[in-house]
């Protein structure tokens, strides 16, 4: 059976029903792919803290990398394995550092995932966070330069997918982590790690995911479930390590290598929140004229198709019906056919 490229997005820090907790969305993820045969989609989706899965017929692509894959910048390589290397913000302390260390020891030992070494930046990154549980989760690296400068160590290194672990300020006991840990409001964090990844995808042009560096916290008899793979561990990483251990490469474009598994020219469809319909990704989609899939997956945003008269754009009240019209879309089953009423075919007269 062919398969029906899709991209499926749900972006990071909009406090998502579905997706905006710790890899509440990977179950959707995998019933995405099993629909269209090839997923696209980025760390948000996927890595759930301590818990993460493969999936053959998932790409793992960090999301400012998927933005330029919707607009037809690159294409991806599949690869058997990649040789990661882990940036360790020089902020995170000792004994923090030292678990993180034998989590990727666990990792090779137990998983075979290829990490290959890591290194320290010079100076701390002085994560800021700054936050709105009603709204989106946003914030700002203080010193960038170091993490790119560690970045180029490691690929100078022969490394060929980064990991990053940044020091978190702690606010356990804020009210903006108590409302998402009980399932109500968005991931306070989440926002800037987004841009500590995009930071790498944007300079060095990697396969990147990221992780954070946080003290343990404490015991919450109210924790969301969609909350829970986050308080399993000592570390966030890895899910990452699962995740980038056979992310596709990067390949710029145009590009005449006859090795590139997936053009963008392929990709038929994208699946994303109803109410998140102005990302990068949507916008290029919707310029090279592909499916727009919009579900109803509750979040802050209110970008909806009321915006658009664009004539491939559907609705759907959940991602089971998504899947379901992705396996249309690849079976290539005329819609229309499926609904109810069924209108007759219409006579095209000389004079229109």
């Amino acid at each position: 059976m062919e398969n029906s490229p899709t991209i499926f997005i749900v972006p990071t820090g909009i406090g998502c029903e579905i997706g905006g907790f710790a890899g509440d969305a990977l179950p959707t993820a995998k019933l995405l792919a099993s629909a269209s045969g090839c997923l696209i989609t980025h760390p948000n989706v996927m890595n759930g803290g301590t818990l993460s899965e493969k999936d053959q017929n998932i790409f793992y692509v960090e999301g400012y990398s998927l933005d330029r894959l919707a607009k037809g910048e690159i294409a991806l390589r599949s690869v058997k394995k990649q040789k990661i290397g882990i940036i360790f913000d020089s902020g995170i302390e000792s004994e923090i550092l030292v678990r993180h260390l034998q989590v990727a020891d666990a990792c090779v030992s137990t998983l075979g995932i290829n990490v290959h070494s890591y290194v320290v930046t010079k100076e701390p990154l002085n994560i800021v966070i700054d936050s709105d549980s009603s709204r989106m989760s946003g914030g700002i690296i203080e010193n960038p330069n170091t993490l790119i400068d560690a970045g180029k160590r490691l690929i100078e290194k022969g490394v060929t997918a980064i990991a990053i672990v940044a020091r978190f300020p702690d606010d356990s006991d804020s009210p903006e982590t108590t409302i998402y840990r009980e399932g109500k409001g968005v991931d306070p964090i989440s926002g800037v790690e987004a841009v500590i990844s995009h930071l790498i995808s944007k300079f060095l042009k990697v396969p990147c995911a990221h992780a954070p560096a946080l003290d343990p916290i404490e015991l919450n008899e109210n924790l969301d479930p969609r909350a829970a793979a986050e308080e399993i561990g000592y570390t966030f990483l890895p899910s990452v390590l699962i995740g980038l251990s056979n992310a596709p490469d990067i390949v710029e474009l145009p590009n005449k290598d006859d090795l590139i598994t997936l053009h963008p020219n392929q990709i038929e469809s994208i699946v994303v929140p109803n109410g998140a319909l102005g990302g990068e990704a949507v916008l290029a989609a919707i310029e090279s004229g592909l499916n727009i899939i919009s579900v109803k997956n509750k979040n802050t945003l209110k970008v909806t198709n009321e915006f658009y008269e664009y004539p491939n754009l559907f609705e759907v009240n959940n991602y089971l019906e998504a899947a379901g019209l992705i396996i249309a879309i690849k079976k290539g089953i005329n819609l229309n056919s499926i609904k109810r009423p069924l209108k007759k075919i219409q006579k095209c007269s000389y004079n229109d």
